[in-house]
């Protein structure tokens, strides 16, 4: 009997290969879609509306994103592409490159997962890998059901 195993991909390979259309994660080497409830997004979109306003009010070198993907590192050393919720980026950082893909290596201001159903994954997975790249400041956001 022959077992085949399917390869799994980079950090460059998914941002080759990541459809266009719809917002995806690289979750163990393959192109996780990642899909949210309406209230989900309203929490997020809350987060990330005030967060915008507190930057443009204190005149803050910052820009709020909801679709960009960071390269992070798992302790097995596996390479993941990881979409935050709502990130804080240092404006230059995000400008540094213009014509670039929303996907960036270093380290952001600030990640925010807002979580329900998959809390294991926001919780510790996330949360170690967000370690791993740097970031200092992580929140969980965490809201109830129904």
């Amino acid at each position: 009997m022959k077992t085949y195993t399917k390869q799994k991909l980079t950090f460059e390979q998914f941002l080759e290969q990541c459809p266009e259309s719809g917002l995806y994660e690289l979750v163990d080497g393959e192109i996780v879609e990642v899909r949210t409830t309406r209230n989900h997004d309203d929490v997020a979109n809350f987060l990330l509306f005030g967060f915008n306003d507190e930057i443009r009010r204190q005149n803050l070198n910052y820009v709020v994103n909801n679709t960009a993907v960071f390269k992070t590192i798992t302790a097995n050393g596996i390479e993941q592409g990881r979409k935050p919720d709502v990130s804080v980026i240092d404006k230059d950082k995000w400008r540094s490159n213009r014509f670039a893909y929303a996907a960036l290596e270093e380290p952001i201001q600030l990640a925010v997962e807002v979580t329900s159903t998959n809390w294991e994954d926001d919780y510790i997975d996330k949360l170690d890998e967000y370690q791993r790249l740097g970031i200092t400041e992580y929140w969980i956001v965490d809201y109830l059901l129904g």
